[in-house]
């Protein structure tokens, strides 16, 4: 089993216990969700969805038995969702802005110098996580606020003034899930001078 695919399975276990739980969650007001699952990431719904997306798109790579668990926890993510339409676009827009401002931090702290290349696959989670929120909000019924399209235009040009274009950040298993040029800013990373 390569690095990618261990990943996957990992991320296909958190998912399924998202999904678990995700009607309990979406009746709550609590934005990062502690699992009771123990060793689980918090639930919300960027990491559900981040994680939902590149399942689907790389489906071929699970087993047989591993698809049907997938279709299991994304139905019972759809069941969870039938009568909490506002709910969902409530916590989405408020995770959407947390991880605004998260990536935000992020980037000013960059162009300080304050981060090495070495960490950032893992902080670009946090923009892979806006794509995705941005993604459902678009899909009536939900309505997206205009403001963060341009919000991540204006961090996506802040990122390109000192990017390099390169390798895929993520485990190589996982590029047909993430196509240049959508997801230009997972290949490649920050200029060095920029960190210096």
């Amino acid at each position: 089993m390569t690095k990618g695919t261990e990943k996957l399975a990992r991320d296909l276990d958190i998912l399924t216990a998202m999904a678990a739980e995700m009607d309990s969650y979406l009746d709550s007001d609590v934005l990062f969700w502690n699992m009771s699952t123990a060793g689980m990431p918090a639930l919300t719904l960027g990491g559900y969805h981040l994680r939902q997306h590149r399942l689907l798109a790389l489906r071929n790579l699970l087993t047989a038995e591993q698809q049907v668990q997938l279709d299991a926890a994304v139905a019972q993510y759809n069941a969870a969702l039938v009568e909490r339409i506002v709910r969902f676009e409530q916590k989405a827009t408020h995770e959407l802005e947390a991880r605004s401002r998260q990536w935000e931090e992020y980037l000013k702290e960059l162009d300080r110098g304050q981060f090495g290349a070495s960490n950032f696959d893992t902080a670009v989670e946090a923009r892979a996580m806006i794509d995705a929120l941005v993604d459902q909000l678009q899909i009536p019924p939900y309505e997206l606020d205009s403001r963060y399209k341009r919000r991540v235009a204006l961090q996506d040009a802040q990122l390109r003034r000192q990017w390099v274009a390169g390798d895929f950040v993520w485990p190589e298993e996982w590029v047909p899930a993430y196509p240049t040029p959508d997801y230009w800013w997972l290949y490649g990373g920050p200029r060095e001078e920029a960190r210096t």
